[in-house]
């Protein structure tokens, strides 16, 4: 048997395409059910047959017809070691390792972060808001080779107002990325929307089509290295987002010029090579920094995380390279780890 369930879009979710916002909502397992859904002509906007790639406004009323019968996949509990930095009633901070799924898919059905979650907390005590039964207490993801700081919740409640905290950009998500060249500004952002890749489903691209997503990172430079016969140099980068889209900071970071070092996906020939000189097996990105206001409290939380043991080694092999911190570098210093010259720009050495 099937039931209607009505949705008003809300101001923070305005701009969404339809599929990812139902997806999101948790009314359907997935974006590809959602689209599924709107494809059999079972969701309704202002009553009308909707599509699929309709991006929604606020105050949009969207109907769907939701199938009753519960999924038949269950996430197992695994025994899997979770790096807790706080936990309470309504959510968990935690520090992803590098190799660590976020969830289940169809290639690798367990021994993913959701697992240990459910391992930790029970099912029961945490939120469903991602999807039907696939994603307990995932509010957002970070790709299996990033490493670092996420947030996970254990009610529908606080994974409910996680999100549309994160939507409406009320998260502070700051990473570190070191990226081939030297990029000679400061500071810069980067507003281009991203869409899946026309040819190659495993990448997304920039481009200018009516399916791309806006998409917005911002750049500060913390450190610069010197190049090398071998390669051009290097730059560590604080990229903050105020978006999410899959592969947000690779693919800008491709887009203007300066793939990630170790990124297999959007780097190839001499950069891939010049990466493996560092001893790196993976992308240097890491999620360093989360803030945020408590879903429940409205208490104000920060949390730091130091680059983790293979990024700080793959820094120290071109430390003596570094032409100095920037000051946004000094911020960072206690993040970037030990073997980095401690220099504010335009100050003697």
């Amino acid at each position: 048997m099937a039931r209607s369930v009505c949705h008003v879009v809300t101001a923070a979710e305005g701009g969404e395409r339809l599929d990812a916002l139902l997806a999101a909502r948790g009314l359907y397992a997935s974006r590809s059910a959602a689209a599924k859904a709107v494809a059999e002509g079972r969701v309704l906007v202002g009553g009308d047959v909707a599509q699929k790639s309709r991006v929604v406004s606020a105050g949009d009323a969207i109907v769907c017809q939701l199938d009753d019968a519960p999924s038949a996949f269950v996430v197992e509990g695994e025994a899997i070691p979770i790096d807790i930095r706080f936990e309470d009633d309504d959510l968990i901070v935690l520090s992803k390792p590098a190799g660590l799924l976020t969830h289940p898919c169809a290639e690798h059905p367990s021994g993913t972060l959701a697992n240990a979650l459910v391992h930790h907390c029970g099912a029961d005590h945490l939120c469903n808001v991602q999807g039907e039964s696939d994603r307990p207490g995932i509010v957002h993801r970070l790709d299996g080779d990033t490493s670092g700081l996420m947030l996970a919740a254990k009610t529908d409640e606080s994974g409910q107002r996680l999100m549309e905290a994160i939507r409406a950009r009320d998260v502070d998500r700051r990473y570190v990325t070191l990226v081939h060249g030297i990029m000679r500004h400061d500071t810069a952002m980067i507003d281009a929307p991203i869409t899946r890749h026309p040819s190659e489903r495993n990448r997304m691209a920039v481009m200018d089509t009516p399916k791309a997503r806006d998409a917005i990172t911002t750049l500060r430079v913390l450190e610069r290295f010197s190049g090398t016969t071998g390669d051009q140099g290097y730059t560590l980068v604080e990229c903050k987002l105020f978006t999410g889209r899959t592969h947000q900071i690779r693919v800008h970071m491709q887009y203007a010029g300066h793939p990630g070092v170790g990124d297999r996906t959007y780097t190839a020939g001499a950069p891939r090579a010049a990466a493996a000189s560092l001893g790196l097996d993976r992308q240097f990105l890491h999620s360093y920094r989360l803030a945020f206001e408590h879903p429940m409290t409205g208490a104000p939380m920060s949390f730091r995380d130091a680059l983790p043991a293979d990024l700080a080694a793959a820094l120290s092999t071109i430390a003596a390279r570094s032409e100095g911190m920037t000051e946004a570098g000094c911020e960072c210093a206690d993040i970037i780890g030990a073997g980095s010259e401690v220099k504010v720009e335009g100050e003697p050495r």
